[in-house]
């Protein structure tokens, strides 16, 4: 455990890993900037080529981590309390859930939920005709799919290793080096192999968090232009842009009880009275029977989604397939920060508790936000109000959803409500990434405080600066791609990690004597010991 003073201001910030990344990023951006369309489509090119060749490892990949978390959560492991055996969790079980709903779902979730299933149906899989209600059904499916299990085992299962470290064994820096000691040994943690390491996971999280920043933003503008009944202008994108960031770097400020849980609980209630409004206003008794349908096609088919590989396709392979790898291989790049971030916030949970809360609860919310909104749309679909598989075809989703939304009776209210969830998922996902990374960055103990108010803004600043920059000189898509191609690395490294926890508690026999029932008997032995 660490005795060291408190370093507050610049001391705090460990220079030798943030500085590189930072360095890095910009070495990658700016070659890009200049020549973004040839980069994008040399990098493309490869990212579809690791797909074509590797397809099929990416899917054994996100399945062998689903089956590893519940071998975690379901043996000896999961019973391992991540803190003093007799600790109380820092959270109720609704704020725990919520703050993990939002650091996994994201303002993603009002995209694809809305708009993911007429990309299946346009080209389903399995032969099935193009358009049709079998076709519409699988694209709704899968669209619920996409946040499901295997994703969320994908974000979580670096964190009972790093929670491990930080809670159990009190060491005070929050790393991936950390976490992988037990194997790599002191010499390469504490040399340049743990710095490498360090910094592969700052560069890929900070391109990421600036690409969220860059990308992220016309979700809310599509729909403000609309709403406005006007066009989506440079000025309206930098307003929209200055909002949020002023949003997501107050909240990284306040920090996870006044900030971060807040607003996740906020977004979970207006969440949900948007939900209850569409229904009563809206196709209410066909989205219920729509969803009930659709979960249990899903249910029924699961294996299918999990394991599809479309090998008898001969001249086109099926949206579903290309995609699913793809989305398996972006949240690739973000699991190390899910990971950090949950087990940051699940001091005095179980492992058990921890896997089990993140598999279930944003995968209940996700489809829950997908039988609603893409209810709206296929119900427009069948009933001939908009034809969405037509513009599924021609345009962005996020130029689609307003047009959607606008089918709904009292669709301006249903708007400016969507607007407003859609800033906070997205601000709820930039301040934990902020609070992650500065986390992460911090010289001070990170097993008995939080990163300092000065760094979380530090942090904030050079997310933002980085994503204005090239928003205005370009290289967005191509760093996309890049953070795309370090999820590599970094699906090693997961493995890594779950290996590192097996030992790290096997070495402490921690499955014996750092649980609540062993607190419980060191209780009951200490009362007969007094009486």
């Amino acid at each position: 455990m660490s005795n060291k003073p408190k370093l507050t201001g610049w001391r705090a910030i460990d220079w030798k890993i943030f500085l590189p990344s930072v360095l890095l990023i910009i070495a990658i951006s700016i070659p890009f900037s200049f020549y973004e369309s040839q980069s994008l489509k040399i990098l493309n090119g490869i990212f579809d080529q690791i797909i074509a060749s590797f397809g099929w490892g990416y899917i054994w990949y996100a399945t062998i981590l689903l089956g590893l978390g519940l071998y975690l959560s379901f043996s000896k492991y999961g019973q391992v309390v991540l803190g003093d055996p007799d600790e109380k969790p820092r959270f109720s079980l609704l704020s725990y859930a919520s703050i993990l709903i939002a650091m996994g779902l994201g303002s993603t979730i009002m995209r694809t939920g809305m708009i993911q299933w007429a990309e299946v149906a346009n080209n389903p899989p399995f032969g099935i005709e193009a358009g049709s209600n079998e076709a519409l059904l699988w694209g709704n499916a899968y669209a619920m799919y996409m946040w499901s299990f295997q994703i969320f085992s994908i974000f979580v299962m670096t964190a009972p290793a790093v929670a491990y470290v930080i809670h159990v064994k009190k060491r005070p820096m929050m790393r991936i080096s950390e976490a992988t000691r037990v194997i790599f040994g002191d010499k390469f943690t504490d040399g340049i192999g743990g710095i490498l390491i360090d910094i592969l996971f700052l560069v890929s999280i900070l391109s990421g968090a600036a690409v969220t920043l860059g990308l992220g933003t016309p979700i809310i503008t599509s729909n403000l232009a609309a709403l406005l009944d006007t066009e989506v202008t440079f000025t309206m994108t930098m307003i929209v842009t200055l909002i949020w960031v002023s949003l997501f770097s107050l909240s990284a400020y306040l920090g996870i009880e006044k900030g971060i849980k807040r607003l996740s609980l906020a977004n979970m209630y207006l969440a949900g009275l948007l939900a209850i409004f569409i229904l009563i206003v809206g196709p209410g008794v066909f989205i219920f029977d729509y969803f009930t349908d659709t979960v249990g096609h899903l249910l029924n088919n699961y294996f299918a989604y999990s394991l599809f590989t479309d090998s008898l396709a001969v001249e086109q392979s099926a949206h579903m397939r290309d995609h699913m790898i793809f989305w398996i291989a972006y949240s690739s790049t973000w699991a190390m920060l899910h990971s950090i971030f949950a087990a940051k916030i699940s001091k005095g949970r179980t492992i058990k508790e921890m896997i089990l809360t993140y598999l279930l609860a944003p995968t209940l919310l996700s489809w829950i936000a997908t039988g609603v909104l893409g209810g709206i749309g296929v119900y427009s679909q069948l009933n001939g109000e908009l034809d969405v598989l037509a513009l599924a075809s021609e345009q962005e989703a996020v130029q689609i959803i307003p047009n959607i939304l606008q089918t709904l009776p009292l669709s301006s209210i249903v708007m400016v409500v969507y607007i407003i969830i859609a800033m906070i998922f997205l601000t709820t996902t930039l301040d934990s990434t902020t609070f992650t990374i500065a986390a992460y960055t911090s010289k001070n103990d990170m097993s008995k405080q939080d990163p300092s108010k000065f760094l979380r803004i530090f942090v904030a600043l050079v997310i933002t600066g980085l994503a204005l920059v090239l928003m205005q000189i370009g290289g967005l898509g191509p760093l996309e791609i890049v953070s795309g191609l370090m999820g590599l690395p970094i699906i090693f490294l997961q493995f890594l990690t779950v290996y590192a926890v097996i030992k790290m508690i096997d070495k402490d026999e921690a499955w014996k004597y750092n649980t609540k029932e062993a607190a419980k008997k060191q209780k009951n032995a200490s009362t007969d010991s007094y009486q």
